[in-house]
């Protein structure tokens, strides 16, 4: 006779098919920043672009990991995009565009030192608890001077980073440019989503995670395209993308 498993087969699919079209939304939005640079190359562009295809790598690697088994290999892939450098590359972005030149290098320098630091200890501490053949991992990496400290870290200061320049640019042009306005209220939006899942993925909560990700990476990329809407039709400088600041 045969059994059904309707509570561990349909969830399963339906956080792979979440996970799968935001992979696929944030490929199509990392491609459309990466023509965008080659079109006109500048730093936040750049950054904003490396950002995105962090993390479409990262939920592909979930998509995989949900699918297929996790490995680890792929998990450390996910982590480390995912979890760790994603927001602050993203969140670079929007210090060259915001801020200036001067200290979206400052920051560079120091997200580099981050980035280097976080890829060594992702790449070689080992799992204080085992990976699980289904599902999401929950306190794979131990706390302390570890991957979930930078992941912490670079979460909470690119995030603050995100939300705080782009309601800035909220304030600065309220009155004069609305589209950008409401382009980064998208982000701040999308931003918070992004955060939620993250509590979510803490709590082992696959379903808000996998959502989470596809609701925050079509904020962004709605926000992205409302404030750089206007730039072929007016032939204005390229005021507006300042919020085509994705996270993740």
């Amino acid at each position: 006779m045969r059994t059904l498993q309707p509570n561990y087969t349909y969830p399963r699919r339906v956080d792979s098919a979440l996970a799968l079209l935001a992979a696929l939304a944030a490929t199509a939005f990392a491609a459309d920043l990466w023509l965008a640079y080659r079109a006109r190359p500048r730093p936040h562009i750049a950054s904003f672009a490396t950002g995105m295809t962090m993390f479409a790598l990262a939920t592909l690697g979930f998509f995989l990991g949900l699918s297929l088994g996790w490995t680890g290999l792929l998990y450390r892939a996910f982590y480390l995009f995912g979890a760790v450098l994603n927001i602050p590359f993203l969140a670079l972005g929007s210090m060259f565009l915001v801020v200036g030149k001067r200290s979206g290098h400052v920051m560079a320098l120091t997200l580099g030192a981050l980035t280097a630091i976080s890829t060594t200890l992702t790449a070689t501490v080992p799992f204080a608890n085992p990976l699980p053949e289904s599902g999401v991992p929950h306190d794979v990496f131990a706390s302390g001077f570890g991957p979930r400290l930078f992941a912490i870290i670079g979460g909470a200061a690119g995030s603050t980073i995100l939300i705080v320049l782009a309601l800035v640019s909220v304030l600065r042009f309220w009155k004069s440019i609305r589209r950008i306005v409401w382009g980064n209220l998208l982000i701040v939006a999308g931003t918070f989503a992004a955060a939620s899942g993250g509590t979510g993925l803490a709590l082992g909560e696959s379903s808000a995670f996998a959502l989470s990700l596809l609701v925050a990476v079509t904020l962004i990329w709605a926000g992205y395209r409302v404030t750089s809407g206007g730039r072929r039709n007016t032939g204005s400088p390229d005021v507006s993308a300042s919020h085509a600041h994705p996270p993740m």
